[in-house]
C-alpha cells in the first residue's frame, strides 16, 4: 500500500443539516423570535417563515458537526461516507449530492418522510451569529435503523456529540461501529452536551472511544478543572487512547499515553466566523493520524484547516483554498 495516499476509510455519524447563511441588519434579527446570539431550535413552519422573510438570498452549504468533518476529509481526498437521516426533499438531495460531488459515498444515508434539517445563521454587522435550527428528518433517526452493516467497509467512525442527546441511538451507533471493527472518534460538540450526559460520559469514552476531541469549554464542563488545561488533558487521556483539548487562538494540547504535544495555532489577521473551525480541525487531525502521521504533524494539519475555516462564513471553503491546502498537507 502506498504510504502517500489516504488508506483509512472514515464514516461520519451525525445530523446532516443544511446551513443557510445570510448577512442581515440588527433590525431583522430583532424581528426574529428569541434572543440575539446563540442557537435556538425551531419547528419547520417557523424555519419556512424566516427563510421567506429574509431580505437577501442566503448562501447554502451542507453542514452539521460530523458532516463538516467528513466533507473536509473528502476534500483532502480521503475515502469517506456519512451516516444520518436526510429528508425526502430537494434539500436532502442537495446534502447527499454535496457529499457525492466531493468524492464521498452517499449510500449510507437513511431517508425520512419529513423535510431535511436546516440551520439558519443570521450574521449582523458586528459579526455576531444568531442561529435558528430545525433538525427536521435528522431527529427522526431511530436506533433500530442502525446496524453494523452501516459501517461495513469502513475502518473508522467519527461521531458528533449531539447524538448523545438520544442515548439509545448513541449506544446503538457505538455498538454497531465496534461490531464492524471500526475505531471511533467522538467530538463532544458543546458544553451543553457534556452537562446533559455527564452521568454516562466517562463510561462511554472509556468503553468505546479511541480519539476524543473537546474544546476548552467542553473539557472544563467534563473535568471541572477550571482553566487547568494540562490537567484536563491528563484526565481525558486516562479515558481515551488519544485526547485533544482545542484552545482556539491559543492552539491545542494533544495527549497519547505519556506523550504530550502542544500545537501552536496558525495565526489569522481578521477572523470572520468561527463556525465549523473545530470540525475542520478534526478533519485535518484525523487525516494525518489515521493515515500514519504523528501527533505533532496531525495537530498541525488540524491547525491549518481550522485557521482556514475562521476566514470565511460557514464551514464550506472555496475550491481555490482547498487546492492550496492539499499542496500543504502531505502524507509523503
Amino acid at each position: 500500500m502506498e504510504t502517500n495516499r489516504p488508506h483509512t476509510k472514515i464514516i461520519g455519524v451525525g445530523n446532516p443539516v443544511v446551513d443557510f447563511l445570510a448577512n442581515v441588519s440588527e433590525e431583522f434579527v430583532a424581528s426574529v423570535a428569541g434572543e440575539k446570539g446563540g442557537m435556538v431550535l425551531v419547528d419547520t413552519a417557523a424555519m419556512d417563515l424566516m427563510l421567506k422573510e429574509l431580505p437577501v438570498e442566503p448562501t447554502r452549504a451542507p453542514g452539521g458537526s460530523a458532516g463538516n468533518t467528513i466533507l473536509g476529509l473528502a476534500e483532502l481526498g480521503n475515502p469517506v461516507a456519512m451516516l444520518g437521516k436526510i429528508g425526502n426533499c430537494e434539500t436532502g438531495s442537495y446534502y447527499r449530492e454535496g457529499l457525492v460531488t466531493r468524492g464521498g459515498d452517499g449510500s449510507r444515508f437513511k431517508t425520512g418522510i419529513i423535510p431535511n434539517g436546516r440551520c439558519l445563521s443570521l450574521v449582523t454587522p458586528d459579526s455576531e451569529r444568531t442561529m435558528r435550527t430545525d433538525l427536521g428528518a435528522a431527529m427522526t433517526l431511530s436506533p433500530d435503523e442502525i446496524s453494523a452493516k452501516d459501517f461495513e467497509g469502513y475502518n473508522h467512525a467519527h461521531i458528533e456529540g449531539y447524538i448523545l442527546f438520544n442515548r439509545d441511538l448513541m449506544y446503538q451507533v457505538l455498538e454497531s461501529a465496534k461490531e464492524a471493527k471500526c475505531t471511533i472518534s467522538l467530538d463532544l460538540a458543546s458544553f451543553e452536551v457534556v452537562n446533559a450526559t455527564k452521568d454516562i460520559m466517562a463510561d462511554i469514552i472509556r468503553d468505546y472511544v479511541d480519539y476524543l476531541f473537546a474544546n476548552e469549554e467542553e473539557a472544563a464542563a467534563f473535568t471541572e478543572l477550571g482553566e487547568d488545561y494540562h490537567g484536563m488533558l491528563n484526565q481525558l487521556t486516562d479515558l481515551a487512547e488519544v485526547a485533544v483539548v482545542k484552545l482556539g487562538k491559543e492552539g491545542s494540547l494533544i495527549g497519547r499515553g505519556d506523550e504530550r504535544v502542544k500545537v501552536t495555532p496558525c495565526m489569522v489577521e481578521s477572523p470572520l466566523d468561527t463556525t465549523g473551525a473545530g470540525d475542520l480541525w478534526a478533519a485535518g487531525f484525523l487525516y494525518g493520524l489515521l493515515n500514519g502521521k504523528g501527533l505533532q504533524t496531525s495537530g498541525e494539519f488540524g491547525s491549518l484547516l481550522g485557521a482556514e475555516a475562521v476566514q470565511i462564513m460557514g464551514a464550506s471553503l472555496p475550491e481555490d483554498r482547498w487546492s492550496e491546502i492539499r499542496q500543504k498537507v502531505s502524507l509523503g
